[in-house]
């Protein structure tokens, strides 16, 4: 038996809770044995209370430790661990493994998913993305991986560097457009509602598609009177310049074709 200790409560850390506990029931071989909560509140939903600890010199013994926390206090917390050459992994997608305090053992087990809280997911179809400094801790943190999730994937620092990055860009950034777009219908009394269908289509498309070969609209087509007239339409500065800068990189990147 594996044994799992989660160190937080944020989204991250109460959906890995909520994964662990549903892989347990179906039998899984990794057990998760406490969860670290400054708050015990925060996860008294999710475990039961004497599972629970808000104070990290009272830790139980584990093979592994998830530390589940806001970028910035992931080296605090990783200092102060009350113990040595055990193996702690984080959970960011932004933060390198030398992050972690040399007193133990590091690795990353990063999931790659947009998380809210209250809004469940299905863990067995989010990549997990895992790094470790031994290709012993590498095959427990795929064995872990591997109980809740049908993706796993060995990623480096830098790579992992990257995804995120990248992901900022199609979800991030994209949801902000979809923000946009919301905006733009409300000014005009348009339900916002319209839009989603086509929504679901275009990223539906890129399941099958590369997104060079889903691009569609005027600046792909290189419509110069659609793409004024939308130009001349819009009213907010900032949807004027979000629009140039997209129009104009899409173009760009039809000349490179």
């Amino acid at each position: 038996m594996v044994k799992v200790v989660i160190i937080g409560s944020g989204n991250v850390a109460q959906h890995l809770i909520a994964a662990f506990q549903n892989a347990q029931i179906l039998g899984s071989e990794i057990q998760l044995i406490q969860v670290y909560s400054r708050q015990t509140a925060n996860v008294s939903h999710l475990v039961d209370l004497e599972q629970i600890t808000n104070d990290l010199d009272t830790l139980a013994e584990a093979d592994l430790y998830i530390i589940a926390v806001s970028d910035d206090a992931i080296g605090v917390i990783s200092s102060q661990l009350p113990f040595k050459n055990r193996l702690v992994v984080h959970t960011s997608g932004s933060v390198p493994l030398h992050a972690l305090d040399e007193d133990n053992r590091k690795g990353v087990f990063y999931p790659l998913q947009t998380f809210t809280k209250n809004k469940a997911v299905d863990f067995k179809i989010i990549p997990i993305c895992l790094e470790s400094e031994n290709a012993t801790d590498y095959q427990l943190l795929d064995k872990v991986a591997k109980s809740i999730s049908e993706k796993v994937f060995a990623i480096n620092s830098e790579q992992r560097k990257a995804l995120h990055v990248a992901a900022v860009f199609v979800n991030n950034f994209t949801n902000h457009l979809y923000q946009i777009g919301q905006e733009i219908c409300q000014e005009h009394q348009v339900p916002f509602e319209i839009l989603k269908p086509l929504i679901a289509e275009t990223a539906n498309k890129i399941m099958v598609l590369s997104p060079e070969e889903a691009q569609t609209g005027p600046a792909k087509r290189n419509d110069t009177a659609t793409i004024e007239a939308h130009e001349a339409f819009l009213s907010q500065a900032n949807h004027l310049n979000i629009y140039k800068t997209l129009t104009q990189s899409i173009l760009e990147n039809g000349k490179k074709l």
